[in-house]
């Protein structure tokens, strides 16, 4: 999988803190019915792993990812449920070669120039660019565009991001994709209301197709 194109297609990719995994499937079927097919499912709760193995099986359709992986062992777990990605907060070589071995493809997180430079020397095609808003948002992904552009580095800037301002992240063109926690509310989520995160993803999506 090109996972660089995988996720400059969908645009908007949902982050998803899950704490019950028999919520996965209609949870993964209401964000791919609104135009979100591409998910990522965080490792910080124990439902992660299981999580991802029901949407595998029951909704094809979706392509989901595993995100917030820390440890070897996390990226392992990962890959065995049939993770398509990893994504990652930080960068750290010991779990990018983790996702090497395990042929998981990685987006690791970065927040400095210094941290891009690694990333890209350990081959990384795309970071995330984590946390967004916090660490500078828009202005600063230009900023290091400035002195990073010629190695054709791609963004997946997370964090803070929301319906307000996703659109002027994905002005920029090496910004792929958006990952946002907005699409899929603690509330709704609690209350089972498929239709709410659905109108949500929809709206993102939206937003998506148009830049």
């Amino acid at each position: 999988m090109d996972i660089v194109e995988t996720l400059r297609e969908a645009g908007i990719v949902p982050v998803i803190v899950i704490e019950d995994e028999t919520k996965a499937v209609p949870l993964a079927r209401a964000l791919v019915k609104g135009g979100l097919p591409v998910l990522e499912v965080t490792f910080r709760t124990k439902a992660a792993a299981g999580a991802i193995a029901r949407i595998k099986a029951e909704v094809p359709e979706a392509i989901v990812g595993a995100g917030t992986l820390l440890t070897p062992a996390q990226v392992r777990a990962a890959a065995e449920t049939g993770a398509a990605f990893g994504v990652a907060p930080g960068f750290d070589p010991v779990v990018i070669n983790a996702a090497k071995d395990a042929g998981l493809p990685m987006v690791p997180g970065i927040a400095t120039a210094s941290e891009l430079s690694q990333a890209l020397t350990a081959g990384a095609p795309m970071v995330k660019f984590f946390p967004a808003e916090a660490a500078g948002g828009v202005k600063m992904i230009k900023n290091l565009l400035g002195a990073f552009r010629s190695t054709g580095v791609k963004f997946m800037p997370t964090g803070g991001i929301n319906l307000s301002n996703v659109a002027e992240y994905l002005a920029v063109p090496e910004i792929v994709a958006c990952g946002g926690t907005w699409i899929v509310p603690k509330d709704a989520l609690t209350a089972n209301d498929w239709g709410a995160i659905e109108k949500l993803a929809s709206e993102a999506a939206a937003l998506a197709r148009g830049r």
